[in-house]
């Protein structure tokens, strides 16, 4: 007979699970290689607005300044009410002009300018001035005047202008100038360039180049020894203008 193997009602208990032991060290690198959690930075923040205030307080303390300025410049004006000076040519006397074949000009002429200063609180002072005189574009005479200081008065100005070169002038200018041999009468242009300054109490301002042109003199060419004044100096009329110089150029 064969004998019949009955299952065992329980079954057989799992084997035992063997505890891992770690060592220390191992725990300790594993837990210096966490990867710490970061929040996101925000992004940068564009300077384009650090470039726009810099620019609107820039404009803004310019206007202040100019505003400044320009109330400065009113209160002067009230209280000073500043004016340029005026020029005119009080007496004009040619003794002597000569034309040679050599078209050499020999002449002199005795001048007198006006100098009017009509502010009361404002002193002008003057450099040595030079004076040109011209017929045409012919230079007929040169010479100068001393300079000065001026207050609120009408100084006058004298001095003895004539050629001081014996070179000859050009043969397109030559024919002006015998033109108004022919017709004894002679008409010029007068030009005195010079520096100045104004000077309020204490405070003196920095030199300005004038140039002063009088155009309108029409003087009779003496004959002989007689001198001959320009009777219609009332028609002269003197303009006063600023030069300035910008590197090489004087506008």
């Amino acid at each position: 007979m064969t004998d019949k193997v009955h299952p065992s009602a329980k079954p057989p208990p799992p084997p035992p699970v063997a505890n891992l032991t770690i060592p220390a060290e191992q725990l300790n690198n594993n837990a210096g290689r966490r990867i710490s959690y970061r929040p996101p930075q925000p992004p940068p923040r564009c300077r384009r607005g650090c470039c726009c205030s810099l620019c609107l307080w820039t404009t803004a303390a310019l206007i202040v300044i100019l505003f400044l300025a320009v109330v400065a410049g009113a209160v002067f004006y009230l209280v000073y009410q500043p004016h340029s000076p005026s020029f005119s040519v009080y007496s004009f006397h040619l003794s002597k002009f000569n034309l040679t074949d050599t078209a050499v000009i020999t002449s002199s002429f005795n001048i007198s300018l006006a100098a009017n200063n009509t502010n009361r609180k404002i002193t002008f002072i003057y450099d040595q001035a030079t004076v040109r005189l011209f017929s045409g574009n012919v230079d007929v005479g040169n010479g100068s005047f001393s300079g000065f200081t001026q207050s609120k008065n009408v100084t006058i100005m004298s001095t003895v202008v004539g050629t001081s070169k014996t070179d000859p002038i050009d043969g397109s200018d030559v024919a002006v100038v015998k033109s108004s041999l022919r017709r004894k009468n002679l008409v010029l242009r007068m030009e005195m360039e010079t520096k100045i300054r104004a000077q309020i109490g204490t405070v003196r301002t920095g030199k300005l180049e004038i140039r002063v042109t009088c155009n309108g003199i029409k003087i009779p060419i003496p004959s002989g020894k007689s001198a001959s004044s320009a009777v219609t100096t009332s028609n002269v009329k003197c303009k006063l203008a600023p030069r300035f110089k910008i590197f090489r150029w004087v506008i």
